[in-house]
């Protein structure tokens, strides 16, 4: 159990957890003490632009309504209430919509009127008790990723990555000891690499988007972020449990991913493939890569070295990913000039529209890709695939707006990660260590086949904890923006 002088959000939500249970600590005033962080370090009120100084990674806090369900967590707990998630605050993409909050996407598109209802995956967050910390930044949208408003708390003159990179730079600074995302092209994974935190993205129909600002329907996971894959387990379990009721598709349902049960890497069938030979790696992020690859090798497991299957076709994941993202965006068509440049470009509804034949097409070129990937899976009885999560540490931040910059499944941020949401795979992404050259958070991923979700996260957290999450100092993070 943490030291009594340690600070509450420092502790962990397994321990946060215990703590409410016993009456060590409240809700109420874990709550206080999140927003007494939350002012110490985001670097001054939330802000639609950010500052060179700033984390800057809120879009919107509400103190009374958070310090009101935290009172309101206390008396269920009180109550007798068991859930592990009563009492944890946990902060909300700019995406989910929260009632009577502001839904704005972290864009001047959207008017600032309070949502009517909760989003699915809040909803079933709220029915286990966990408290309302606050929306954090979103790249505009989730058109993009490297969410440049926010700072990256190991470097704020980095980005902490995107879409959900305020999620992953409050987490990472220790200002909620969770948060949820969306995950498009790697959206929840890339932010975990970059600020060296853990997420994990569920099979594509396991947690239910109704109430979620979409990009790319079909392409569109829900998933959180936290320090480590166990606290991550923690919110799946209760996302996983979200009943849809606006589901187009047919798909999103199923029982809850259970808890994952303790397990060794021990006789577990982990591939190693050509995948990262690719892309341009930074060798940051190879050192990380192949010290994770020899731990889980020390640990018992069997590395099997197999060719991959081919990826969908850029131009394909490009294709699917745009007409579904300008069929939402259409209905903004006459506030266009209030989207920032690349994601006014990525969006803008004059453009030539593709032709419905390309769209399904590249999408029969998916499935297919899909089918390889799990036949690859199943032959070769593999329980995971390790592979890098970004091939570079978080870039410098500031360009990330401009036009013409890359929202797709090509740059060096989602190379890897783009793949799994193709396919719909679930992906544990954790960190892989600190670079030697950048100082930087890297991170890897392990890949499993549809639907072994809890299976993946055991193996996870087996790998991890001999791994654990490194530390991060917010005052040299400053230091490092000024400098």
């Amino acid at each position: 159990m943490a030291h009594p002088d340690t600070h509450p959000l420092d502790a962990g939500l397994h321990v946060l957890s215990t703590r409410l249970r016993t009456g060590e600590l409240t809700a109420a005033d874990l709550a206080q003490a999140m927003l007494d962080r939350i002012a110490d370090r985001n670097g001054g009120a939330p802000s639609y632009d950010g500052a060179p100084d700033a984390v800057n990674a809120w879009a919107h806090l509400d103190p009374d309504a958070t310090l009101r369900q935290a009172a309101a967590a206390d008396r269920r707990i009180a109550a007798g209430d068991a859930s592990p998630l009563c009492g944890i605050p946990i902060g909300v993409k700019d995406l989910f919509a929260v009632a009577g909050q502001p839904l704005t996407a972290s864009s001047r598109v959207l008017d600032s009127e309070p949502a009517p209802h909760d989003s699915a995956p809040w909803a079933a967050l709220a029915a286990a008790g966990a408290v309302y910390a606050g929306h954090t930044h979103t790249h505009e949208f989730a058109a993009g990723g490297t969410t440049d408003q926010v700072g990256n708390p190991w470097n704020l003159a980095h980005s902490a990555g995107g879409s959900s990179g305020g999620a992953g730079a409050a987490v990472a600074a220790g200002m909620v000891p969770a948060a949820i995302g969306t995950d498009t092209a790697g959206s929840v994974r890339i932010p975990a690499a970059l600020c060296g935190v853990s997420a994990f993205k569920p099979s594509y129909h396991r947690v239910p988007m109704d109430g979620v600002i979409p990009l790319s329907p079909t392409l569109d996971h829900v998933g959180p972020i936290a320090p480590t894959l166990a606290d991550c387990a923690v919110l799946v379990t209760a996302l996983s449990a979200a009943p849809a009721t606006r589901d187009p598709w047919g798909v999103f349902g199923g029982p809850a991913i259970a808890q994952p049960e303790r397990v060794t890497l021990a006789g577990a069938r982990i591939a190693i493939t050509s995948r990262a030979d690719r892309a341009e790696v930074d060798d940051d992020v190879r050192a990380g890569y192949e010290r994770m690859r020899d731990l889980a090798r020390d640990l018992g497991a069997e590395l099997v070295e197999l060719p991959a299957p081919d990826d969908l076709p850029a131009a394909d994941y490009d294709t699917i990913l745009i007409a579904e993202a300008r069929t939402y965006h259409a209905q903004h068509r006459d506030r266009l000039d209030r989207y920032r440049a690349s994601v006014r470009a990525f969006v803008d509804p004059d453009a030539a529209p593709l032709p419905v034949d390309a769209y399904l097409r590249a999408q029969g070129r998916r499935r297919a890709v899909t089918a390889r990937w799990d036949a690859w899976f199943r032959e070769h009885r593999i329980d995971a695939l390790l592979e890098p999560t970004s091939a570079i540490p978080a870039p410098l931040r500031g360009t990330g707006y401009d036009a013409g910059k890359p929202a797709g499944g090509t740059d060096p941020l989602t190379v890897f990660t783009a793949t799994w949401n193709v396919t719909g795979f679930p992906v544990a992404a954790m960190p892989a260590g600190v670079g030697a050259r950048s100082g930087l958070p890297v991170g890897v991923s392990l890949i499993g086949a549809p639907d072994t979700d809890a299976r993946l996260l055991a193996l996870g957290i087996a790998l991890q904890d001999a791994a654990p999450p490194p530390g991060r100092d917010v005052d040299s993070a400053r230091q490092g923006a000024t400098a």
